[in-house]
């Protein structure tokens, strides 16, 4: 009945599980079946789960669109956590990697591989990315992360180029050190690169690029720079830039990645004249691609003094004349002495692009060195090591070049790498463990690794020789001499020696452009020293000294071919692949259209195939499926069985063995080893968790349960110890509030009684509270008891004796505001401005004491004064004034001398405007011809001044208020006009018509 349940209940997850697929390819029930392989990447694909393990190794396929799965969300998820305790996830890999290196402080590589465009860069920057959040943090190892970090866009720009698969391609193989120290800080780092594709120099393929670096200066590049390095902003300018018609590409923004190379240039710290020594030489390589041949009478090359020669030799430093010689002569031996002699045109447009080639090799070189230097650990104390293996793709084409013959070679020997580390770490586990080893079948590819590069046999020896012997090598030649040796051999065949009727096929195919790069390879190595390099060393260019130095010995034994080269470098990067622990990456490219949600079964069954994954599971499922360490094994599972859970008091292995015979395990499904247990098949390891599924939710519904009545529990408890506390301190504090407030009524009531008892005494400390109770009350009942109006005299309260200012206070309102009720009968309702000077207090001159002064010491005492603008009669100019009124006259002064003087019994009146002007006319009365007409005035303070008048000259009815034109008199008998109009802007003028308009 229980396992009827448990297999009902198991039903939604299992139904998951087929959705999804597993995210092991470990517990592949058809392990062996390369179709079950496929659709279980293909569930996990569509799903979006790119990453999927095969026991430690994690296969990635890319997804060409983003996931939002590289957060830093996602990094602190990740760290710290067992390698299956989460989704596959390449930040689980590294976070393991990491750990791993801490614990056993010993050195790891991990080799990421998958062919162009499958996402080998993106996963070496996400490992990368990883690294620098996860590891501790101090402002040393935050520059090294920093120029880790940074070193990728520099190797990208001078080692990536767009191919024909893939916009970003590495075009050389790259292996990392990153170096750690006791506490798990990067403090260093190194790199070593392999076979950089030099030919892509000087020609790409349609749909291809140059390196990124020549396209981001002449597109990025600032027009200062440019100008100074012969440049223009047009990659079709180049010859070297045209050939794959394809020098723009939209995913590509050249002028952004310029400016990110820059930077990481800045933050590695190279100096300003390195960077500008590194540029000259990449607009060199321009310039050299532009050079153009011409022929002589004698056939040969010859060159005309051209600008290209000129940006040559002013950019690498070189002598014109040298330059010429050097690319259009090679030396040869003539008896005792070397002598000059003359290339044909194509023997130097060869010679042109062998030395643009190594000019560029060996600058790339000087970079990877210049990086290492910046990279350096200056600290000499042992360091740990994490490696990463950023390698070429093994690709198999219709016509494959030499330098993919020598990728495919070196993904053979990583693959052999490859099978070996698994076995030997595979049955060392099981020897450890005490379980029988069962040997496991397998394809051993050393005999195709031999059959390349075995001494004297292998493909690799037979090209040397054919290079070095005596006479012309030619295509047909090395291919006999291929057929001759290896005609037996099971893992080699020709089209000749699979059907004579298709030789032509082959003589053009693979085999002529495998033996057509290494010749090359070899001819411009020689050429170079013999000539070229003693042409180079004359360069003043700084970078270019160090990569051709003078100490180079002029060696005329004929070097390595670069297969030989490749080789050797193959070796040491074994020797040092050997000395570390294996972690994989194995990235799948899904179609070739780089479309999301693509999934291309011939082209992801190839490269599962040649990434030797199917092997690799068969060699990880020998024997056993599943094996996990007894502690975490039952930590996990110890719920399923009740003498388990919750505490196992015994050791961990006896509780496993408690928890499998509950769990009714058969003898042949697993075996118990000295740390972990072996699970053989995995259908018991899925029921198994689809047990502990269904137990898990038990578990959760009782926890839940429990948890949320001790929730509550303690919820009620502490509100119940909240109130008693709240409820004893809200006591303590009304008692004494309650004391504080009768202290504070016997203290009030004592002051009170003192107060009254001496309220007739001055105010004194005793008594100045009672009376200032004694003013509050009197203004308490007077705020109830108003007067109809201020200027009533008989209704105002009686006020105490202490408030004798009352009175005072009332007899100067009551004057003020009879002053303010003439000015508002007179004024209200009749000029526009009148509201506005209602709220202003009236005072009693407005003019400094000296000038009243003047006129009070020849002539009366002033009773008002006030400044004015008084404009002229004839002309209207404006003159500054002073008003001053006495008992009998109005006298207009100017400091202190007086201009006019206006008896009030001779004032026939006064006029204004309606609008809110400031402008009045005193009309005078005068029948002498020669006497001064009326006076035009302009006061700020009008109404204060004309109601002053009213009252001193003691004529209230003198005011008009006129609306239009105001006439006054210039002088008896002659007559003048002030014109008022309302407008938006305040104006002063004399009008055509001769009256003066105010606005």
């Amino acid at each position: 009945t229980r396992c009827n349940r448990i297999l009902r209940d198991m039903e939604g997850s299992l139904t998951a599980r087929d959705r999804v697929g597993l995210q092991d390819f470990v517990l592949l029930e058809a392990y062996t079946s390369e179709s079950a392989f496929l659709e279980n990447l293909r569930k996990r694909f569509h799903e979006n789960l790119i990453y999927t393990y095969i026991g430690t190794l994690l296969v990635s396929v890319n997804p060409y669109k983003e996931l939002g799965i590289y957060t830093k969300k996602q990094m602190d998820i990740y760290m710290g956590v067992n390698l299956f305790e989460l989704p596959p996830h390449i930040y689980a890999l590294a976070d393991n990697v990491y750990r791993t290196m801490l614990t056993e402080s010993n050195n790891h590589f991990i080799l990421i591989s998958g062919e162009s465009g499958a996402g080998k860069t993106e996963a070496s920057k996400k490992i990368l990315q990883f690294y620098a959040v996860s590891c501790p943090s101090t402002k040393l190892m935050d520059n090294v992360r920093d120029r880790l970090l940074l070193s990728n866009p520099v190797l990208e720009a001078f080692g990536n180029a767009k191919t024909l698969k893939n916009d970003n391609s590495s075009r050389f193989g790259k292996y990392m050190d990153i170096q750690f120290d006791h506490v798990g800080g990067a403090v260093g780092g190194h790199i070593l690169s392999y076979l950089l594709e030099k030919s892509r120099v000087v020609h790409q393929n349609h749909g291809e690029r140059n390196f990124h670096i020549f396209y981001q200066l002449v597109e990025g590049g600032e027009e200062d720079l440019l100008r100074w390095l012969g440049l223009q902003r047009n990659c079709q300018q180049y010859s070297y830039l045209v050939q794959g018609e394809c020098a723009k590409v939209s995913s590509i923004n050249d002028k952004t990645d310029w400016k990110t190379v820059r930077k990481a240039l800045t933050v590695i710290e190279f100096s300003e004249s390195n960077v500008e020594s590194l540029f000259a030489i990449i607009a060199s390589v321009l310039h050299l691609g532009n050079v153009k041949f011409i022929a002589d009478s004698r056939g040969y090359a010859t060159l005309n003094s051209s600008p290209e020669i000129h940006w040559l030799s002013k950019l690498l430093g070189i002598p014109t004349q040298v330059i010429q010689v050097g690319l259009t002569h090679r030396k040869i031996a003539a008896r005792s002495e070397e002598v000059l002699s003359p290339f044909t045109i194509d023997h130097a447009v060869y010679a042109r692009d062998a030395l643009a080639k190594a000019i560029y090799g060996r600058t790339f070189t000087w970079l990877v060195n210049m990086l290492n230097e910046s990279l350096a650990n200056k600290d000499s104390s042992r360091k740990t090591v994490i490696g990463l293996l950023d390698i070429y793709g093994f690709e198999v084409f219709n016509v494959n070049s030499f330098e993919q013959f020598c990728i495919n070679y070196c993904n053979e020997k990583l693959q052999q790498l490859f099978i070996q580390l698994t076995l030997k770490s595979e049955q060392e586990e099981y020897e450890m463990e005490g379980i029988e080893w069962e040997p496991v079948p397998y394809f051993n590819n050393k005999i195709i690794c031999d059959l390349v590069e075995e001494k004297f046999k292998g493909i690799i020896a037979v090209l040397d020789e054919e290079c070095l012997r005596p006479g012309e090598a030619t295509d047909m030649t090395f291919l006999e001499k291929l057929e001759e040796k290896m005609a037996g051999h099971p893992h080699f065949i020709t089209h000749k020696l699979a059907d004579q009727k298709t030789r032509k096929t082959l003589e053009r195919g693979d085999f002529r452009l495998l033996h057509y790069a290494g010749e090359v390879t070899y001819c411009v190595d020689h050429v170079l020293t013999i000539f070229h390099l003693q042409v180079m060393r004359q360069s003043k260019n700084a970078i270019v000294q160090l990569c051709f130095p003078t100490t180079e010995p002029d060696s005329k034994k004929r070097p390595e071919t670069v297969a030989t080269q490749f080789k050797s470098s193959l070796v040491g990067l074994t020797e040092i692949l050997m000395s570390k622990e294996p972690w994989y990456v194995r990235c799948i490219k899904p179609n070739e259209g780089k479309q999301p949600g693509s999934f291309d079964d011939v082209l992801v069954r190839h490269q599962v195939k040649y990434l030797g994954l199917m092997e690799h599971l068969r060699v990880r499922r020998a024997g056993f499926a599943y094996r996990r360490r007894y502690q975490i094994f039952l930590q996990r599972y110890k719920p399923l069985c009740p003498d388990t859970w919750p505490n196992w008091k015994g050791t961990a292995a006896e509780g496993v063995q408690c928890l499998v015979k509950h769990l009714g395990f058969k003898p042949d499904e697993y075996k118990m080893g000295r740390t972990k247990i072996f699970i053989r098949h995995p259908r018991t390891l899925f029921a198994t968790e689809d047990a502990f599924e269904v137990c898990k939710h038990e578990l959760a519904t009782r926890i839940q349960a429990k948890y949320k009545g001790y929730r509550v529990k303690g919820h009620y408890m502490r509100q119940r110890e909240a109130a008693t506390t709240i409820e004893t301190c809200w006591r303590g504090l009304k008692a004494r509030r309650e004391r504080q407030k009768r202290a504070w009524a016997v203290k009030v009531i004592k002051k009170f009684i003192k107060g009254f008892m001496t309220r007739n005494q001055p105010v004194s400390v005793d008594n100045s509270e009672y009376l200032d109770y004694v003013r509050q009350n009197y203004l308490t009942r007077l705020k109830e008891s108003l007067p109809k109006t201020v200027l009533d005299q008989n209704t105002w309260l009686t006020p105490p004796p202490i408030m004798k200012e009352v009175s005072r206070l009332r007899m100067y309102l009551n004057s003020g505001l009879q002053i303010k009720g003439l000015t508002s009968s007179l004024f209200k309702g009749r000029k526009e401005n009148y509201p506005h000077s209602v709220s202003r207090p009236f005072v009693d001159t407005r003019i400094k004491i000296n000038v009243q002064t003047k006129v009070i010491s020849f002539h009366a005492f002033p009773q008002y004064s006030v400044p004015v603008v008084k404009y002229d009669r004839n002309g209207f100019r404006p003159r500054f004034r002073q008003l001053i009124y006495t008992g009998t006259a109005a006298y207009l002064v100017e400091e202190a001398k007086i201009k006019q003087r206006v008896q009030f019994n001779q004032l026939k009146g006064v006029s204004v405007s309606n609008l809110s002007d400031n402008f009045f006319i005193l009309h005078i009365q005068s029948e002498d011809i020669k006497q001064k007409g009326d006076l035009v005035l302009q006061c700020d303070h009008i109404f204060e001044a004309l109601t002053k008048l009213c009252l001193v000259a003691n004529k209230e009815n003198c005011i008009n208020v006129v609306q239009g034109s105001i006439k006054f008199d210039i002088q008896p008998g002659r007559e003048g006009f002030v014109d008022f109009k309302s407008g938006q802007e305040t104006m002063i003028y004399r009008a055509k018509n001769g009256h003066l308009m105010v606005v």
